[in-house]
């Protein structure tokens, strides 16, 4: 049986009422039904700090770094792919989201994709904050797939446990997912036989 691909699921909202949970635990079941093995970063539920240093900057060997950046520098590095889920906030990226993906270097990160899925309360479903996530994971290294799950009206998309309430959710996360699947098998493939630049 051919080894589990690990994705990285980052929430990116810390604000009271967020919608991205019920976001978050539907697309959780969507990777884990391709059989991905799924990691959940939330900024909230980790208590991540607000990051001063990012920790690279502590030097190889990790030294006075804080002890949350080093435990979970690991997962971004063990990644094959990255889905980010991200409110719009003031047609913008959630500070919390860019902190934590700040907090990381770009190496880690390198030559593998990522999936977007973004939402807001009105119709545009957050395809502003998507845009600045175009860029921030270009710099990144982790180049985001072409379709973007965006999520209009999402207080009516999802019930509490993140049951979708209409078919555009499992369509729209189906698109996305599947071109994500195809990038993290060919690029681990990939990384596997030749390496990474360095």
């Amino acid at each position: 049986m051919a080894e589990k691909l690990k994705v990285l699921l980052i929430l990116g909202s810390i604000r009271d009422g967020r919608q991205g949970l019920r976001v978050v635990k539907f697309m959780r079941r969507k990777l884990e039904e391709r059989n991905f093995d799924v990691t959940l970063f939330d900024p909230l539920e980790m208590n991540f700090p607000m990051v001063t240093q990012p920790v690279h900057f502590y030097g190889p060997e990790r030294k006075k770094a804080p002890k949350i950046l080093v435990e979970n520098e690991k997962y971004v590095k063990e990644a094959d792919a990255y889905v980010i889920v991200s409110a719009e906030y003031n047609h913008n990226v959630p500070p919390a989201l860019t902190n934590l993906l700040d907090a990381f270097p770009g190496s880690a990160y390198s030559f593998k994709p990522s999936g977007l899925v973004t939402y807001s309360q009105g119709q545009f479903g957050g395809m502003r904050a998507a845009m600045a996530l175009r860029a921030i994971t270009g710099e990144l290294g982790c180049l985001s797939v072409s379709n973007i799950f965006g999520i209009p009206t999402v207080q009516h998309a999802f019930d509490p446990e993140g049951n979708p309430q209409n078919s555009h959710m499992e369509s729209g996360a189906k698109k996305m997912l599947d071109q994500l699947e195809w990038m993290a098998k060919a690029m681990k493939n990939h990384r596997d036989k030749f390496g990474v630049p360095s």
